[in-house]
């Protein structure tokens, strides 16, 4: 533990005050999930000697615990897309990105990732990752089968089928069940071990080591509770993940994310990474932003459902992606919102089937009683919502005729989504500012010397809560670790 109090990753380590090497190499990789094990790859593909920093026992990081998706489209299509009917073009995948991206896209970026998306998944699948081909039609959170292609975000839904041409694009590794990240990360892990990256395990990173003119030349780790020296000739990758399970960083840059009581995580999600490039310079994008769900379906029945807040309001249209859904929920008056159903439409939330009824009844009016909403603001929206939706029309929301009917069959029931009724999971978006190659950026945006990051730690392509899509995490941890790995291999 003495290690820990000498070093941190907060603070850079000056090289005067490194005794000895306790090793050298060219690139060194801290972290071994998606961004890392690509990086991994890459550079050693590129010739350079690579050593990996990996603090669990195990690599895959929080990839591993994924549903294995990754977002590709464009030029046309992969040949899944392809194969199943689905013409995806270019600017179509590339606006979807920009409007996903929110407020803070990065069109640079995103025009990259859109172009070469289709040679990325080609790429995957030389790894080894393997992809059964086939098409899942529906609504999922994840693919239950072992099935490829499935939509997996906003595509279908208002406002962003009215300004992009939808496909799906979510393409999962084979595997069935929930879960196929382990799939993908074994393979992305053994390969990047195969082309003799080094991989240290219970490896935690401690500090990054500057020269004297600010260049990061190596990392100091902790083993064995001891200090190790690592140099690196030509650079530093960063790829540690977010900032999740560090409480206080999440208190301090996105404090809203404490409403959701699960991190999507391995558990090391510390914010180390972004710490120790903020200890030399690094600008930081995006802190304020998460990704949330709260998990309201399947059975897909429920999303023919109606999210009403106190005031009886809706306020969403619930065919949107659920991390979309979930935003919204978070930011009701008072933390209070339910999920409205008919005997239809009504059932028991596959990933939370104990979500508690607030309320039953044979009339809404009866709801509306027992939840004690104002006299006749529920009723009022439940009747306006029936009359349109009978005509398949949703003007107020948007909500897609293939998900609008009316709830008339009684018995009618809310089920509660109120704060501290529902199980809502997080991971922060934020992280350090980058180039697309990896080059981590100052505030005045030049490189830091010998510094790279993909993946969570650095701000790529999910840039905002509400318009991410399942697959997007992977997909850029994969394609923008590999540049950052390419880039680190060729510095001088």
């Amino acid at each position: 533990m003495l290690a820990d109090k000498t070093y941190s990753p907060g603070r850079a380590c000056p090289l005067a005050q490194v005794p000895h090497w306790d090793q050298e190499t060219d690139v060194v990789v801290v972290g071994f999930g998606a961004a890392g094990a690509c990086a991994a790859i890459e550079a050693c593909e590129a010739g350079a000697e690579v050593v990996v920093l990996e603090v669990a026992g195990v690599g895959g990081g929080s990839a591993s615990l994924s549903g294995g998706e990754v977002y590709v489209g464009g030029n046309g299509g992969t040949d899944v897309q392809r194969e199943h009917g689905f013409e995806d073009a270019t600017e179509d995948f590339q606006q979807y990105l920009m409007l996903a991206g929110g407020p803070a896209a990065d069109a640079e970026r995103v025009a990259l990732y859109a172009d070469s998306g289709v040679a990325h998944f080609n790429w995957l699948r030389d790894q080894g990752v393997p992809f059964k081909g086939t098409y899942l039609p529906g609504k999922w959170i994840e693919p239950p089968t072992d099935d490829t292609l499935l939509w997996s975000g906003n595509e279908k839904a208002w406002p962003y089928v009215e300004q992009a041409r939808p496909a799906p694009r979510g393409h999962t590794v084979q595997f069935v069940g929930w879960g196929g990240g382990q799939v993908l990360m074994g393979i992305l892990c053994a390969r990047a071990e195969a082309l003799g990256a080094q991989v240290r395990y219970d490896s935690r990173a401690l500090a990054l080591v500057v020269d004297e003119q600010q260049r990061v030349v190596g990392i100091v780790t902790r083993e064995s509770g001891s200090p190790r020296f690592i140099r690196a000739r030509r650079g530093v990758i960063l790829c540690a993940g977010g900032f999740i399970g560090n409480r206080a960083m999440v208190q301090r840059f996105v404090p809203a994310a404490l409403d959701c009581e699960l991190q999507v995580s391995a558990g090391n999600d510390d914010g180390s990474g972004i710490r120790m490039g903020m200890s030399v310079g690094a600008a930081t994008l995006n802190m304020q932003e998460f990704f949330a769900t709260l998990p309201f379906f399947p059975p897909a029945s429920l999303v023919q459902g109606i999210f009403v807040n106190e005031r009886g309001q809706r306020f969403v249209n619930e065919d949107c992606y659920h991390g979309r859904v979930a935003h919204h929920v978070l930011r009701q008056p008072n933390g209070r919102a339910w999920l409205l159903v008919d005997n239809e439409t009504f059932g028991r939330p596959v990933i939370q089937p104990d979500i508690p009824v607030a309320a039953v009844g044979e009339s809404w009016e009866e709801v509306e009683q027992e939840l004690g909403l104002p006299a006749g603001a529920l009723v009022h929206t439940v009747e306006e919502f029936n009359r349109l939706a009978g005509e398949g029309r949703d003007p107020y929301f948007h909500k897609t005729a293939e998900w609008l009917r009316p709830l008339t069959e009684p018995p009618f029931a809310a089920l509660s989504y109120c704060q501290g009724d529902f199980q809502a999971h997080a991971f922060t978006l934020g992280g350090l500012a980058t180039r697309p190659s990896g080059e981590v950026l100052d505030a005045d945006g030049q490189p830091i010397a010998g510094l790279y990051a993909a993946g969570r730690t650095a701000c790529g392509l999910p840039r905002w809560g509400e318009g991410y899509a399942s697959g997007l995490s992977l997909g850029d941890s994969t394609f923008f670790g590999r540049l950052a790995g390419r880039h680190a291999a060729s510095a001088n």
